[in-house]
């Protein structure tokens, strides 16, 4: 229970905030909104305490500390902002103006940049699931595919989720027939191997480096978000709703996060690393649709949950077994 106190503390803070925003329906509204973001940013959790397992327990405290407010202000109200301001050309200042007194015309602006910022939150995703696909491992989850001649032949070509990524990023772009999506994919897919230097340069052999952890932590977790803030409109205009929302939401992400870390869950259930991965894997294709077809955030969270449902009740089933064995 201490690991969710803070979350809970923060929730009642913030619903108390929505009630005087807007009564009894905006506490309704931001509840809403809590569900929706830990629904969608589950497998988030799983992944960052992955790579949290391998940071320096004093980055780990500071990914909580500091990843709160940036998580909370930074990805659920300034990063949208920023968006709407820098395609529109618009002051910071006057974009929050706009979305304060004019909401319905803020998110008009803000679902104008969605296919872009589907594309490289898209293309981030991607490349994590392709990264984790590809290299081999002692456990394997879904063994006829993990475990495939296939497979096995493809994990030994140089840059081969490179390869992939950049192969459908052209088909994105034959798709959709748009220079800003296409290039908004690249960035992703560079900022994804950009990282990757960074945790080279900065890593021992044995603990990733807490600022490269860091980072790369922050910059998956603006890749969950963004799903999760042009949907929520779908509840909500209110800007102030939906980062109480979204924010208390993300709150409660890092705590399950915390959780698994102190607790060795990825240990104790070793499917639960695949399952959180192959829902990543699901939601960049998803993220990568929502470019030209409609697809509600209900299945995304749906299919998301439901894998790491799965992976958690085959380890489950897989430990009784090696019990009685």
């Amino acid at each position: 229970m201490r690991y969710f106190l803070t979350s809970f503390i923060i929730m009642g803070l913030g619903l108390v905030a929505a009630f005087f925003i807007g009564g009894l329906a905006a506490v309704y509204t931001a509840f809403l909104l809590i569900v929706l973001e830990i629904s969608l940013s589950f497998d988030n959790a799983v992944v960052n305490a992955k790579v949290l397992e391998t940071m320096d327990p004093v980055w780990q405290k500071r990914f909580i500390v500091f990843g709160i407010p940036i998580a909370v202000f930074g990805m659920r109200l300034l990063f949208p902002l920023m968006i709407v301001a820098i395609v529109t050309g618009m002051g910071l200042l006057e974009t929050l103006q706009v979305a304060m007194g004019e909401p319905a015309r803020y998110e008009s602006l803000l679902k104008g940049t969605e296919d872009t910022i589907f594309a490289f939150g898209g293309a981030f995703l991607l490349m994590v699931f392709l990264d984790f696909f590809f290299t081999e491992r002692d456990i394997a989850w879904i063994r006829f595919l993990e475990n495939s001649k296939v497979v096995k032949s493809f994990s030994g070509i140089a840059s081969i989720e490179l390869i992939i990524a950049i192969i459908v990023g052209i088909t994105l772009g034959h798709v959709t027939e748009s220079f800003d999506v296409v290039l908004a994919f690249m960035y992703g897919i560079l900022l994804h191997a950009l990282l990757g230097i960074v945790d080279h340069f900065l890593s021992s052999d044995t603990v990733k480096s807490g600022l490269a952890g860091f980072i790369y932590l922050e910059v998956l977790d603006a890749s969950f978000s963004f799903d999760g803030v042009i949907g929520a409109f779908a509840l909500s205009s209110n800007i102030f709703i939906i980062m109480i929302g979204l924010g208390v939401g993300a709150m409660f992400v890092r705590s399950i996060t915390l959780y698994f870390v102190e607790h060795k869950t990825l240990s104790q259930f070793q499917y639960l690393e695949h399952g959180a991965h192959y829902a990543i894997g699901i939601l960049a294709i998803i993220m990568l649709m929502k470019i030209t077809t409609h697809i509600g955030e209900a299945v995304t969270g749906t299919i998301g949950i439901g894998l790491i449902l799965a992976a958690f009740l085959h380890s489950v089933w897989e430990n009784r077994k090696n019990l009685k064995s």
